[in-house]
This record gives C-alpha cells, sequence and structure tokens, in this order.
C-alpha cells in the first residue's frame, strides 16, 4: 500500500484580512447588530416562531406567514420553502427569493446519531406519504428530508413526530444541527468507544438551549467511537474521534473548524484528550467560543472556520481551557488511520453475535412508501432497530446469522443494495434544482441516471476501490464535492459555444480512510466542465484512463493519480 505522499496535505485557509471594520465579534465589537440577520435574530429568537406556526400560521396559511419568520426562523424548525417548479438554473442569481419560492415546504427531521426504530421510521413513513406527496431523502447528515409539506400540516406533524422521540428542533438556521454519531455505536464488535451517552448528554442539555440558539451561522457535530472514523469529522464545526490514551485510557481526539461550501477548509486537531465525561461540557465551550467570537458582520465570513484561521489551534485551546472549561486538558495523540471504509455497506458481525447490513439507495432517494416497507421488512427479521449515516445509506442491526441473506434479498427488492457496485456505493447527490432555491443545476436525476449507465459500462472492469462521486446543485457543498474522488459543482457551462447546465470538476479530494492518511481537498483543471448530461461520459473516460495508468504495483488509488495526472489526461 503506498502512502499519500504524492497527494498536496490539507489546504489552510488564510486568515481574514484586516480590516477596519468590527467583525460582530460579541466578546470584542459588542452585540450591535451588523446586518440584517443579525438584526432579526435580536428582535425574536427563532425557537420563538415555533407558537405563530402552531396558532397563526397553521390557520391562515402561507399568505399569513410574516416574511422574515418565513425566510429566517423558519429554518430553526426544520423548515425551508421549496423552489417553484419551472424555473432553469439560469434565473437562480437573478430572482429574489420570494420569486423562486414555492407555498410548500422541506421538513427536515433532525435523527442525532442517526438512531431510528421501526416505530419512528413507519411514523416518519406515514407523514411522507400523507402529507409529503410521498417524498424522502436521506442526507448527508442523518437526517430525513420530506418535501411538498405544507404549513397548515405541520402541528399534526409535529404531534406525530414528538409522539415517538423524534423532532424538527434546530434542525436548520443559526444553530447547533444535528450531532453526527457513528451508525454502528454500541453495537460493532470494533470500535473502542460507544459515543451514543455523549450524544444524548449534548442533545439532552443543548438542543433547545436560547443561549445557543443564536450563532453567527450553522455549527455542525460529529462523535464517533468507531476506528473506521464513519462521521466525516474533518468537514465538522466540532468533532470528537475515539483514541486509546496510552495513560489515560479510550476517550476522543477533538477537532474544530471543518467546513466546505465556497472557502473549503479542514478541521484541525487541538492536540488535546477529552475523556467521555468531559465530552459534552468542551462541546458546549466551543459552541460558546463561536458564539461569542465567530464573526457576525459578513454572512460568508461567519463559519467557524474562519476564526480558527485567525487563531490556530494553540490559541483557540488556550481560550477554550482559561475562558469556558476552567481547566487544562491533557495533551493526546491522534487516532490512527482508518483500516476499512466508513460507509459500513456489507454484512458485518456484530459485538453480540448477531449483524448489521448496511445498505444503499442510488444517492439517498427513497419515498415514503420504500420506508414504511422497510421497517415492516426489518420487524419480519427479527429486529427494531436501524441507522441512517452520513453517506446517504441505511444500517439495519440485530439482524440473525440465518436471516442476513433473506434480509439482503428483501433490501434488494426495495432497491437498498448491500453488495452494491463500487460506483453505486460511492455515490451521492445534493437536493438540486428539483426542490433547492440555491440549486443551478439538476442533482439526484442526473446523478442516478449516470450511476445505471456507469454500472453497465464498467461491468467488466475490476476496479481497485470505490470510486466516489459526489454530485451537487451549486458551489456550497452540500454533498461535498471538494472530498470526492470526481466532485461535480453546479454552474452553467459553456460547451462547443452554447451555455447549458453542467458541472465544474474536482478530482482527487477525500477524507482520511484506509486509502489516505490524511484528509485533502481536490484539485481543479483549468476549463474543465462536463454538461450535466455528460456525467458518466465522463467519469467512463477518467476511470478508464485511470485503470490504465495507475501503478497497479503500489496499488495507487484515484485520488493519487488524479493529483499527479496530466491535465490533459484529465479532460
Amino acid at each position: 500500500m503506498v502512502t499519500t505522499s504524492q497527494i498536496p496535505p490539507r489546504a489552510a485557509a488564510r486568515p481574514p484580512r484586516p480590516s477596519s471594520k468590527p467583525n460582530g465579534q460579541w466578546k470584542i465589537d459588542g452585540r450591535t447588530p451588523l446586518n440584517g440577520n443579525e438584526e432579526w435574530k435580536q428582535v425574536d429568537d427563532g425557537l420563538a416562531v415555533r407558537g405563530r406556526i402552531e396558532d397563526i400560521y397553521a390557520t391562515g396559511g402561507f399568505a399569513s406567514i410574516d416574511p422574515t419568520d418565513l425566510h429566517g426562523r423558519f429554518r430553526v424548525w426544520g423548515l425551508y420553502t421549496q423552489r417553484k417548479p419551472g424555473i432553469d438554473g439560469g434565473r437562480t442569481a437573478t430572482l429574489t427569493p420570494e420569486e423562486l419560492e414555492d407555498e410548500y415546504f422541506m421538513l427536515r427531521v433532525r435523527i442525532d446519531g442517526g438512531q431510528l426504530t421501526t416505530e419512528q421510521l413507519r411514523v416518519i413513513a406515514g407523514i411522507s406519504q400523507e402529507f409529503g406527496r410521498d417524498t424522502a431523502d436521506l442526507t448527508d447528515r442523518q437526517n430525513v428530508q420530506l418535501h411538498w409539506v405544507e404549513v397548515e400540516s405541520m402541528p399534526e406533524i409535529w404531534r406525530r413526530l414528538e409522539a415517538v422521540g423524534l423532532g424538527t428542533t434546530e434542525a436548520c438556521g443559526d444553530v447547533p444541527r444535528v450531532v453526527l454519531g457513528s451508525p454502528v455505536a454500541g453495537i460493532s464488535a470494533d470500535e473502542l468507544i460507544d459515543p451514543t451517552p455523549q450524544i444524548d448528554e449534548i442533545t439532552s442539555r443543548f438542543i433547545g438551549d436560547p443561549t445557543l440558539s443564536n450563532l453567527p451561522r450553522k455549527f455542525k457535530s460529529a462523535i464517533t467511537g468507531h476506528p473506521n472514523q464513519d462521521v466525516v469529522h474533518e468537514i465538522n464545526d466540532v468533532a470528537f474521534v475515539a483514541v486509546d490514551h496510552p495513560e489515560l485510557g479510550i476517550g476522543y481526539d477533538l477537532w474544530v473548524g471543518g467546513g466546505l461550501s465556497t472557502a473549503p477548509r479542514l478541521g484541525e486537531r487541538l492536540g488535546v484528550f477529552v475523556a467521555p465525561e468531559r465530552v459534552a461540557d468542551a462541546w458546549h465551550g466551543v459552541a460558546q467560543i463561536f458564539r461569542d467570537y465567530g464573526y457576525r458582520r459578513l454572512r460568508n465570513k461567519a463559519r467557524l472556520k474562519f476564526l480558527l484561521a485567525e487563531w490556530g489551534p494553540a490559541k483557540f485551546r488556550q481560550v477554550l481551557q482559561d475562558e469556558y472549561l476552567g481547566y487544562a486538558l491533557p495533551d493526546g495523540p491522534a487516532a490512527p488511520k482508518p483500516a476499512a471504509p466508513g460507509d459500513h455497506v456489507g454484512i458485518h458481525p456484530q459485538k453480540d453475535g448477531r449483524f448489521y447490513v448496511g445498505a444503499t439507495p442510488i444517492v439517498g432517494r427513497v419515498s415514503g412508501t420504500t420506508l414504511a416497507r422497510l421497517a415492516d421488512l426489518i420487524e419480519e427479521h427479527g429486529s427494531t432497530r436501524l441507522r441512517t449515516t452520513p453517506h446517504q445509506k441505511v444500517v439495519i442491526l440485530d439482524i440473525p446469522e440465518d436471516r442476513v441473506e433473506s434480509l439482503v434479498a428483501g433490501l434488494d427488492d426495495l432497491g437498498l443494495q448491500a453488495r452494491p457496485s463500487l460506483i453505486r456505493r460511492g455515490t451521492i447527490a445534493c437536493t438540486g434544482i428539483e426542490f433547492c432555491k440555491l440549486a443551478i443545476v439538476e442533482t439526484k436525476v442526473n446523478a442516478t441516471a449516470a450511476v445505471l449507465e456507469l454500472e453497465d459500462r464498467l461491468a467488466g472492469f475490476d476496479l481497485p476501490h470505490p470510486i466516489s462521486l459526489h454530485v451537487n446543485g451549486c458551489p456550497n457543498s452540500c454533498a461535498r464535492i471538494q472530498t470526492a474522488d470526481i466532485g461535480l459543482k453546479g454552474q452553467l457551462v459553456t460547451i462547443d459555444g452554447e451555455q447549458v447546465p453542467g458541472y465544474q470538476v474536482h478530482l482527487g479530494g477525500g477524507l482520511a480512510s484506509q486509502d489516505r492518511d490524511e484528509a485533502g481537498l481536490g484539485r481543479t483543471v483549468r476549463g474543465l466542465k462536463v454538461a450535466a448530461d455528460g456525467i458518466a461520459d465522463y467519469v467512463d473516460r477518467v476511470v478508464h484512463r485511470f485503470l490504465d495508468e495507475r501503478d497497479a504495483a503500489t496499488d495507487e488509488t484515484f485520488a493519487q493519480w488524479a493529483h499527479r495526472a496530466d491535465e490533459e489526461v484529465l479532460q
């Protein structure tokens, strides 16, 4: 196995340029709001809009909704207006939100740690069928997203979700969003520690806490106790990765400041060891640093990664310890490189002798009907538990060995493959222009068509590993395009003199895995664009060139090859 020396190390974002203007940092500049978003957040907290939705808007309908509530506070409860059908991507940047939006909502169901029961899954399925036109997507944040939801339905939807322990509190907005957790927490034979108690403590203490419901922007968290590092920790604002300290035992390595979007920056280790009983306090400290010191003047600079770029890990650690914890955290080791993929696809032993089965739909697209049938299938095989994953997959837990193959066959019938092709396994896509007001290009339909075509074209070839193909409808990287083997960023492109929907290509990105020592961002090649209907042609061409040119003797990966290949070979 080769090292990753051929791949450039993680890219460090430059600190913001010195400015004579204040950055809106509460502990430095005071709390005077410096933009429209900060103004309305100070007027009324997003958590407060729940009462108006139930008491006023659900009765009065869409036309009765206050515009600031609609375009701001609704997000705190998982609600975004969805894109009006028929508006092409060329008009995304020229129309106002009011012109782009329909009178229907995307609703995000928050699933911390991805942990679900079949009862909960059946409730989500019923909501999808009754209120969401049977739509459902598994996201790469372990949530389930529904569409076509009307504000009139929200009181009943919340009643049903909360009756089974689910909700939408702070599923979106400038708040602590869902806490990613290892999909096999508590059951994997390989895990170092079950992070479920830490996730539960964070969510029970801090989600819905009004002292954290006005952050500069979104705040993303991840915790894993699994050695395969299965929660994409390098691109979260705060993350805890299990380590075995030579003196202090099992605990966590603390990472901060990761995030992608249009200014990608990979998170950094603070170099500390966090004991399990101190995780919630450390998480709270990082969240408060973001609240008090995060930039609030410019929205595009309001993520924690920009503060880390200014301070550096040493200062961040010192402020965390001195101002928020009141004690020093011991130095700690880095986690070793993962030994296997972190998507958990396939059949794996549990620590109790039963098995878990990871399966993939195509690009996360399912339906309420599919989810209801999945709940039935799981119960027919003696289980009531499943997990969503940060890779748009689903993991079924607690299957007896003699029922595994029957379950796999049943999953296949639902379009959920436990033994998928490597291209299907590695492909994810964001919502795209079908529903998203920010999108320029279709994603899920285009990616699905490409996967099906590539499965035929590549059927006779032996891929050495999964090729990750991430398809995004705009520059914001919800589908993590900069950390994929092949990342496609939606935009209008000019091909043969004609402007058409398409994608800019990123090549050779990836997070830490069995194939690379550390995360790194993909490279872009000047002028390399792909038409929206040309994904399969491009991927087929570049994968064949990789297979022809890779150094098999050193087990060269696609990412390593993509970073060393000449630009003309990548066209």
